[in-house]
């Protein structure tokens, strides 16, 4: 009998590239002027990752992030220069079965270690912080929100990026402590201007972009600020279906948050090792992030060929 992970990739080799590092979804390479980000089938949730994977994740992750990276353009610059595996260094294109849909080649920068959280509706972490104080990372919120309420305007509600362990939310002063105030104040602009360009693209497209996180860095070459790693993907954003929002509770997702919903009632405590997860739910993920690509898009994913 075969697997719902039987086709999943869970870690890249490339022989002839200069490995850098393995995160929590990616294998990162160093090709000189630049790096190849792939991305695998691997899935985390409570910053663990899990020991099976969804297959064709990182398909629908880069397809997504290279979508969105060509719609905000206008708004910022960002790190990606291609997914084409033909336009990568030779030791990559010897790969191109493997990396095709998979790989990004990207502008070198450095990035700052802030994971920068935009909301426009209260959920998650946010709605627990709410809760229990009436602030979300420092911000006084109306009173009487519901879970799940759209706010009146987007909010930024920044957090650690950690290397090990949990992100931890923070306030926009402890931003500015960490990484100065000008750069505080444009990371804060910036995030803001892509997360209302692409929450009103999707939402005419039926699909509610609630929170999403991002990573900033420095060009190492001009300095200048770019946006980086993916953007608006499944794993980044919780999306929900329009036509199904109701305030007041949990959402009809299209994300990872299927499978936080299922951890927390699966009785985890949230430390290595995770529980395995079923079949019938890696299906369901799978099923929801091509969903999501597909929504949003207007398009079926790419196929890929070697």
């Amino acid at each position: 009998m075969t697997s719902a992970t039987d086709d999943a990739v869970l870690q890249v080799d490339i022989p002839g590239l200069s490995f850098v590092r393995r995160g929590k979804v990616r294998d990162i390479f160093d090709v000189g002027e630049h790096l190849i980000i792939v991305a695998t089938d691997r899935i985390s949730a409570f910053d663990v990752v899990m020991k099976q994977g969804i297959p064709g994740k990182g398909r629908v992750l880069t397809a997504l992030s290279e979508f969105w990276f060509g719609k905000i353009s206008r708004v910022t610059r960002h790190h990606l220069v291609t997914t084409d595996v033909d336009k990568m260094p030779e030791a990559a294109r010897r790969h191109a079965k493997l990396l095709r849909g998979r790989a990004m080649l990207v502008t070198m920068a450095n990035v700052f270690p802030i994971e920068c959280i935009v909301r426009g509706y209260l959920f998650g972490s946010a709605w627990k912080e709410y809760k229990a104080t009436g602030a979300v990372c420092g911000l006084k919120l109306a009173p009487g929100l519901t879970e799940g309420a759209r706010l009146p305007e987007p909010i930024f509600t920044p957090s650690t990026k950690a290397e090990t362990g949990h992100d931890e939310n923070i306030t926009f002063e402890e931003v500015v402590k960490t990484i100065g105030k000008s750069d505080a104040e444009e990371l804060r602009r910036r995030s803001i201007a892509v997360y209302e360009e692409a929450a009103a693209y999707a939402d005419a497209r039926g699909i509610i972009i609630a929170d999403t996180k991002f990573e900033w860095g420095r060009e190492r070459k001009s300095g200048e600020i770019l946006l980086v790693d993916e953007i608006f993907s499944p794993d980044s954003s919780r999306f929900w279906i329009k036509s199904k929002y109701q305030a007041g509770g949990a959402q009809l997702s299209l994300d990872k948050q299927i499978v936080r919903d299922w951890l927390e009632k699966s009785g985890w405590n949230k430390t290595p090792p995770p529980p395995d997860l079923p079949d019938d739910l890696i299906r369901k993920i799978t099923e929801a992030y091509r969903s999501a690509y597909e929504r949003i898009t207007g398009s079926p994913l790419p196929a890929t060929n070697s």
